[in-house]
């Protein structure tokens, strides 16, 4: 009976944890803040800068390989984006710190269909407000950060996508 008992009481644990994870929003600040340029380059090798994406909505988020919440928030990030992508709304992921070696053998058993930036030497990471990874911003098409969301997130929620829907009129 302890043993059911205890079962019963994790699976409520779990159940519940999972539960608040998806309906934790995205937190609107007060402030506006000009998102910080960048300028990295993807797997490919090919170099891009914010300035390239004004004009349009983005959901930029700031990972690691090694973070186990990333690890959960990215298949949820990659249905996202398949909501999103044809409605000129776009989606980095910035790994910080790693090389594209890791990042490729990560993305066999996690792929992400949106671009991957690399932060190799952690530079940019330092300029945008991020108190630990998962941290994932929501910018305007004009430049500004207008949400904000530390910790992971199931960005295949159409409540929180709806959010991001809104900036783009």
């Amino acid at each position: 009976m302890k043993t059911a008992l205890k079962l019963l009481f994790t699976i409520s644990l779990l159940l519940a944890t999972h539960h608040a994870i998806a309906e934790q929003g995205l937190s609107l600040l007060t402030k506006k803040i000009k998102a910080p340029d960048f300028n990295l380059v993807d797997m490919n090798g090919v170099k891009h800068s914010l300035a390239e994406y004004k004009g349009k909505p983005i959901i930029i988020n700031f990972w690691a390989t090694w973070c186990p919440p990333c690890r959960r928030e990215l298949p949820s990030m990659n249905k996202g984006w398949s909501k999103i992508k044809n409605s000129g709304i776009n989606m980095l992921a910035i790994n910080v710190g790693e090389d594209e070696d890791t990042i490729f053998n990560f993305m066999a058993d996690y792929p992400i269909d949106f671009k991957v930036l690399l932060d190799l030497s952690g530079d940019i990471i330092n300029k945008w407000p991020v108190n630990g990874l998962p941290t994932t911003f929501v910018v305007d098409k004009n430049g500004y950060i207008i949400y904000r969301a530390i910790g992971g997130r199931d960005w295949s929620s159409d409540k929180l996508l709806n959010k991001v829907r809104a900036l783009n009129h």
